[in-house]
């Protein structure tokens, strides 16, 4: 590929934010516990539009396994080394779209509104353009206009909505919005 990598920052990495002291470090098969706890603190909204549920533990295994075959990176928040949040970058070498990463946040709700999001984001900005990626995507439901403004925000701009094409927990059809952003033009700090 033609774009320029970055080096990648060395992790467990600690900052401050608004006042909140907070680690983000890699994630490892070992954390399965953690997530589970974790996704099952959550607010039942929260996980309505989860791409994979994971308060299974056979969804945490997959992405332990996606993780040590290098096609996910997650970079897990900690704040008094309670898991709060995470920020994943998926990626598939093999297929068409290698130069892509697919990033999904999720950040507890004592955590939002306060730039951890737009922190974790950049982050994995920065991982996706250390792999050479070219682009990333992000997918959520329609009704997710949260996050729609926090991508919108960072300067993701939507490509594509795709009807009822995602079902969430309760069985219900949902649009998918997929949005994207150009990760080349992004100039290092």
């Amino acid at each position: 590929m033609t774009t320029q990598s970055a080096p990648e920052r060395k992790y467990p990495w600690t900052t401050e934010v608004n006042g909140l002291r907070m680690s983000f470090r890699l994630m490892r098969p070992e954390d399965k516990e953690a997530m589970l706890s974790f996704a099952r603190s959550l607010p039942e909204e929260d996980l309505v539009f989860l791409s994979f549920d994971i308060t299974k533990p056979e969804a945490v295994d997959q992405w332990a396994r996606n993780i040590q075959s290098g096609r996910i990176k997650t970079l897990l928040v900690e704040v008094g080394g309670r898991l709060v949040g995470y920020g994943s970058l998926g990626h598939n070498e093999l297929l068409w779209t290698r130069h892509l990463g697919e990033i999904q946040l999720l950040l507890g709700p004592e955590l939002r509104g306060r730039g951890v999001g737009t922190l974790l984001a950049s982050e994995l900005f920065k991982l996706a353009r250390a792999r050479g990626l070219q682009k990333i995507v992000a997918r959520m439901a329609s009704e997710q206009r949260g996050a729609f403004r926090v991508l919108e925000n960072l300067g993701f701009t939507a490509e594509a909505v795709l009807a009822d094409y995602v079902i969430d927990r309760k069985g219900v059809t949902h649009d998918l919005i997929v949005m994207s952003y150009d990760v080349t033009g992004l100039t290092e700090e």
